[in-house]
Protein backbone atom coordinates (compact mmCIF):
# COMPACT_ATOMS: atom_id res chain seq x y z
CA UNK A 1 0.00 0.00 0.00
CA UNK A 2 1.41 3.76 -0.80
CA UNK A 3 2.15 6.63 1.57
CA UNK A 4 -0.71 8.61 0.54
CA UNK A 5 -3.64 5.68 1.37
CA UNK A 6 -1.60 5.31 4.26
CA UNK A 7 -2.52 9.09 4.81
CA UNK A 8 -5.55 8.42 3.93
CA UNK A 9 -6.46 5.82 6.46
CA UNK A 10 -5.13 7.60 9.05
CA UNK A 11 -7.41 10.50 8.26
CA UNK A 12 -10.36 7.36 8.15
CA UNK A 13 -8.87 6.87 11.93
CA UNK A 14 -9.30 10.52 13.32
CA UNK A 15 -13.33 10.46 12.34
CA UNK A 16 -14.01 8.31 15.49
CA UNK A 17 -12.39 10.58 18.26
CA UNK A 18 -13.61 13.90 16.31
CA UNK A 19 -17.27 12.48 16.63
CA UNK A 20 -16.36 11.44 20.49
CA UNK A 21 -15.03 14.84 21.13
CA UNK A 22 -18.63 16.60 19.29
CA UNK A 23 -20.91 14.71 21.56
CA UNK A 24 -18.78 15.80 24.41
CA UNK A 25 -19.03 19.51 23.40
CA UNK A 26 -15.26 19.63 23.28
CA UNK A 27 -15.13 21.95 20.03
CA UNK A 28 -11.17 22.92 20.61
CA UNK A 29 -10.72 18.99 20.50
CA UNK A 30 -12.80 18.63 17.22
CA UNK A 31 -11.17 21.45 15.90
CA UNK A 32 -7.71 20.53 16.16
CA UNK A 33 -8.59 16.80 15.26
CA UNK A 34 -10.34 18.00 11.96
CA UNK A 35 -7.86 20.94 10.89
CA UNK A 36 -5.51 17.95 10.68
CA UNK A 37 -7.47 15.77 9.54
CA UNK A 38 -8.56 18.11 6.81
CA UNK A 39 -5.11 19.54 6.03
CA UNK A 40 -4.20 15.52 5.72
CA UNK A 41 -6.43 15.42 2.44
CA UNK A 42 -4.65 17.88 0.40
CA UNK A 43 -1.22 16.06 1.98
CA UNK A 44 -2.33 12.52 0.49
CA UNK A 45 -3.46 14.36 -3.08
CA UNK A 46 -0.29 16.17 -3.54
CA UNK A 47 1.92 13.08 -2.67
CA UNK A 48 -0.08 10.73 -4.83
CA UNK A 49 0.72 13.04 -7.85
CA UNK A 50 4.31 13.84 -7.00
CA UNK A 51 5.36 10.14 -5.85
CA UNK A 52 3.22 9.09 -9.02
CA UNK A 53 1.41 6.83 -6.62
CA UNK A 54 -1.89 7.57 -7.96
CA UNK A 55 -4.47 4.29 -7.39
CA UNK A 56 -7.46 3.24 -8.45
CA UNK A 57 -7.86 2.25 -4.28
CA UNK A 58 -7.07 6.04 -3.34
CA UNK A 59 -9.24 7.62 -5.90
CA UNK A 60 -11.94 5.21 -4.24
CA UNK A 61 -11.12 5.98 -0.34
CA UNK A 62 -9.79 9.95 -0.51
CA UNK A 63 -13.86 10.82 -1.14
CA UNK A 64 -15.08 8.62 0.35
CA UNK A 65 -13.07 9.40 3.86
CA UNK A 66 -13.84 13.37 3.12
CA UNK A 67 -17.23 12.34 3.00
CA UNK A 68 -17.29 10.21 6.06
CA UNK A 69 -14.98 13.44 7.75
CA UNK A 70 -17.30 16.00 6.67
CA UNK A 71 -20.54 14.05 7.71
CA UNK A 72 -19.35 13.41 11.34
CA UNK A 73 -18.68 16.89 11.54
CA UNK A 74 -21.87 18.02 10.38
CA UNK A 75 -23.70 15.37 12.56
CA UNK A 76 -21.74 16.94 15.89
CA UNK A 77 -22.25 20.54 14.69
CA UNK A 78 -26.16 20.00 14.44
CA UNK A 79 -26.29 17.75 17.43
CA UNK A 80 -24.82 20.70 19.85
CA UNK A 81 -27.42 23.11 17.66
CA UNK A 82 -24.71 24.92 15.62
CA UNK A 83 -26.17 24.42 11.97
CA UNK A 84 -29.52 23.28 10.96
CA UNK A 85 -30.66 19.51 10.46
CA UNK A 86 -32.07 20.88 7.33
CA UNK A 87 -28.83 22.02 5.20
CA UNK A 88 -27.03 18.71 6.47
CA UNK A 89 -29.61 16.40 5.01
CA UNK A 90 -29.14 18.65 1.64
CA UNK A 91 -25.31 17.97 2.01
CA UNK A 92 -25.74 14.29 2.53
CA UNK A 93 -28.68 14.48 -0.04
CA UNK A 94 -26.23 15.82 -2.51
CA UNK A 95 -23.21 13.24 -1.13
CA UNK A 96 -25.54 10.26 -2.42
CA UNK A 97 -27.37 11.35 -5.43
CA UNK A 98 -23.37 12.13 -6.68
CA UNK A 99 -21.84 8.77 -5.52
CA UNK A 100 -25.26 6.77 -7.40
CA UNK A 101 -24.74 8.72 -10.60
CA UNK A 102 -20.91 8.53 -10.63
CA UNK A 103 -21.88 4.45 -10.09
CA UNK A 104 -24.18 5.04 -13.11
CA UNK A 105 -21.66 6.64 -15.46
CA UNK A 106 -18.94 3.71 -14.44
CA UNK A 107 -21.29 1.12 -15.49
CA UNK A 108 -22.57 3.35 -18.41
CA UNK A 109 -18.59 3.58 -19.53
CA UNK A 110 -18.15 7.30 -18.43
CA UNK A 111 -15.51 8.43 -15.68
CA UNK A 112 -16.86 11.63 -13.45
CA UNK A 113 -13.54 13.09 -12.25
CA UNK A 114 -13.96 15.77 -9.39
CA UNK A 115 -14.86 18.88 -10.97
CA UNK A 116 -14.10 22.20 -10.12
CA UNK A 117 -17.43 22.66 -8.15
CA UNK A 118 -16.75 19.88 -6.25
CA UNK A 119 -13.53 20.68 -5.22
CA UNK A 120 -14.65 24.26 -3.96
CA UNK A 121 -17.90 22.56 -2.54
CA UNK A 122 -15.55 20.14 -0.04
CA UNK A 123 -12.91 22.94 0.90
CA UNK A 124 -15.57 25.61 1.78
CA UNK A 125 -17.88 22.83 3.81
CA UNK A 126 -14.28 22.48 5.47
CA UNK A 127 -13.63 25.83 6.24
CA UNK A 128 -17.06 26.71 7.82
CA UNK A 129 -16.72 23.26 9.56
CA UNK A 130 -13.27 24.94 10.93
CA UNK A 131 -14.56 28.23 11.36
CA UNK A 132 -18.02 27.00 13.21
CA UNK A 133 -15.79 24.88 15.65
CA UNK A 134 -13.38 27.94 16.26
CA UNK A 135 -16.69 30.10 17.52
CA UNK A 136 -16.81 28.75 20.78
CA UNK A 137 -13.31 29.95 21.15
CA UNK A 138 -13.61 33.02 19.29
CA UNK A 139 -16.92 34.19 18.83
CA UNK A 140 -16.73 36.97 16.54
CA UNK A 141 -16.16 34.92 13.90
CA UNK A 142 -19.53 33.73 14.14
CA UNK A 143 -21.04 35.71 10.78
CA UNK A 144 -17.95 34.92 8.99
CA UNK A 145 -18.50 31.19 9.88
CA UNK A 146 -22.21 31.55 9.05
CA UNK A 147 -21.47 33.35 5.57
CA UNK A 148 -18.68 30.79 4.49
CA UNK A 149 -21.37 27.53 5.89
CA UNK A 150 -23.94 29.61 3.84
CA UNK A 151 -21.42 30.02 1.03
CA UNK A 152 -20.69 25.85 0.96
CA UNK A 153 -24.95 25.37 0.71
CA UNK A 154 -24.54 27.38 -2.22
CA UNK A 155 -21.88 25.14 -3.85
CA UNK A 156 -23.26 22.02 -2.73
CA UNK A 157 -26.15 22.78 -4.85
CA UNK A 158 -24.37 24.17 -7.69
CA UNK A 159 -21.72 21.26 -7.84
CA UNK A 160 -24.95 18.77 -7.50
CA UNK A 161 -26.22 20.24 -10.72
CA UNK A 162 -23.26 20.37 -12.26
CA UNK A 163 -22.74 16.32 -12.00
CA UNK A 164 -26.33 16.17 -12.95
CA UNK A 165 -25.81 18.02 -16.31
CA UNK A 166 -22.57 15.99 -16.78
CA UNK A 167 -25.01 12.52 -16.47
CA UNK A 168 -27.92 14.03 -18.16
CA UNK A 169 -27.18 11.32 -21.33
CA UNK A 170 -27.62 8.54 -18.40
CA UNK A 171 -31.46 9.48 -17.84
CA UNK A 172 -32.09 9.10 -21.39
CA UNK A 173 -30.66 6.01 -22.07
CA UNK A 174 -32.90 2.98 -21.72
CA UNK A 175 -32.49 0.14 -19.82
CA UNK A 176 -32.86 -3.56 -20.60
Amino acid sequence: MTLPNWITLARFVLIIPLAIALEGGHNVWALAIFAFASGTDWVDGYLARKLNQVTPLGALLDPLVDKILITAALAGLTYQGVIPAWTVTLVLSREFLITGLRTAAISAGILLSASWWGKLKTVTQMLAIILLLAVGSFPNLNAVAQGIWWAAMLFTIGSGVEYLWQTRTLWKTPTA
